[in-house]
């Protein structure tokens, strides 16, 4: 009973499971058209559909596992003399070659019996008598042997029933075990449908429409002076999103951990908060995002009043996710400005051009492994920057899910320092101000911690 309650639970999981969301079309980016993705399984509906299939495996797993031991034990019992179908067969069979053993007899008898006759010949008195009695004992073998013959026809078509309900019994216990094996097989493929559908919607997905632009950020700041700027969010996809806007302002060559000589501060309306200004980090958590949204963030600068002349530089991005993928990227934005001494007169300055990072700034790399430091980390070393001048808008590559952008001219400042990063991670464009500045940790890190605390 137990294995049939296994079996049944292992069929019916592998009957019911949802394999047609498995198999839908891998979640599109954000700005999809919706009646694209009308049909399209949520992440969530994919995560739960991944865990009860995995669920459903190990159920199956289970049975079969539970059906092997089964199928095995009823085998063995089975050739056993002492299981009641065995001994069926042994008293039918034993039976059967009694029944041809009296055949045999009654044959011999008749023709004994026919030879009796024979030999009664004559036409004495007493040879008469002698082949009356022979002829009626042929006739007594006759029908004896007549009635050796039914009962060999019964005894055989018994041991054949005997020996059939036995066979069938040996096939019912495979059959049994063969229906748990199948459900296994269908466990384990929808298994790995609902892991990969899971996978790629688990796909870091860049989107266009997901901008994050800098307000009023001057192309050139007087030390001992604060300036005051917007980080601009909009939502340009046709997806709502929740929005974890992503800041660095840095100034080149400085080393993780020494105090800075820039201090920046964000707010939203709720006081203000420092950036830790050694890596990017989300500022300005933003629940939720209709499209065509906006968001303004309020950013204020303060350079120290003894900063020397010095480049520096902001990154802005936004990273985000939706109903349909946990890992959205809107596309990096660098903006160069220069530090001027205390006293310095620049007169009318022009806003800060936002320029792009390099067709790469969003890609994750898996954690670093132990021991390693990112550039510009905890080892206090210089970071040396490269500078980008700005360009057009990343545009998309149809059909391909990836970004490019136009011709750059990127002139490097100095070499990157070598980094103990581990090799698993993804390798970043020579104008890549992510990798410039923090090397391919720090920024791609933030932007993965925030797609892993969801």
């Amino acid at each position: 009973m137990r294995l049939r309650r296994s079996l049944a639970v292992a069929v019916a999981v592998a009957v019911t499971t949802p394999v047609a969301l498995f198999t839908a079309a891998p979640a599109l980016a954000a700005g999809a058209p919706a009646a694209q993705t009308q049909n399209q399984p949520t992440y969530a509906e994919l995560k739960k559909a991944a865990a009860d299939a995995q669920k459903a495996y190990e159920k199956a797993l289970a049975a079969k596992e539970e059906g092997q031991e089964k199928v095995k034990a009823t085998l063995e019992a089975l050739d056993s003399d002492t299981h009641p179908l065995k001994a069926a067969t042994i008293t039918a069979d034993k039976a059967a070659e009694e029944a041809a053993a009296a055949e045999t007899a009654a044959e011999k008898a008749v023709r004994d019996a026919e030879a009796a006759v024979e030999a009664a010949q004559g036409e004495t008195e007493k040879a008469e008598t002698e082949k009356a009695e022979a002829e009626k004992a042929l006739e007594t073998a006759e029908a004896d042997l007549a009635k050796a013959v039914e009962a060999k026809e019964k005894a055989d078509a018994a041991a054949e029933a005997a020996r059939t309900a036995l066979d069938d019994a040996r096939v019912a216990a495979v059959r049994e075990y063969s229906v748990l094996k199948k459900a296994l097989d269908d466990a384990l493929a929808a298994k790995e449908a609902a892991e990969e559908a899971l996978g790629t919607a688990e796909e870091c997905v860049r989107e266009t429409g997901l901008t994050s632009l800098a307000v009023g950020l001057p192309a050139e700041v007087v030390a001992g002076t604060t300036v005051d700027f917007t980080l601009r969010v909009t939502n340009g996809t046709e997806r709502t999103l929740t929005v974890d806007p992503l800041a660095f302002v840095h100034v080149d060559g400085e080393r993780g951990g020494e105090k800075s000589r820039l201090a920046v501060e964000w707010s939203n309306g709720s006081g203000w908060h420092a950036l830790n200004g050694d890596e990017p980090e989300h500022i300005a958590h933003i629940d939720t995002m209709a499209p065509g949204e906006r968001s303004d963030v309020k950013l204020r600068m303060t350079v120290a009043p003894d900063a020397a002349s010095a480049d520096a530089f902001a990154l802005f991005a936004a990273d985000a996710s939706s109903a349909y993928r946990p890992c959205v990227l809107g596309p990096m934005k660098r903006y160069d400005f220069e530090l001027l001494p205390a006293g310095s007169d620049p007169g009318p300055v022009d806003d800060a051009a936002p320029g792009q990072t390099g067709k790469d700034d969003d890609q994750r790399p898996a954690t670093a492994g132990p021991g390693t430091t990112p550039q510009g980390g905890a080892a206090g070393q210089p970071v040396t920057t490269a500078r980008t001048t700005p360009t057009t808008p990343t545009t998309r590559t149809a059909g391909t899910g990836t970004y490019g952008t136009t011709a750059a001219t990127a002139t490097t400042g100095g070499t990157l320092a070598q980094t103990g990063t581990s090799p698993a991670l993804v390798p970043l464009g020579a104008a890549s101000a992510v990798a410039v500045a923090l090397g391919a940790g720090a920024v791609l890190a933030a932007r993965r911690r925030m797609t892993a605390d969801r």
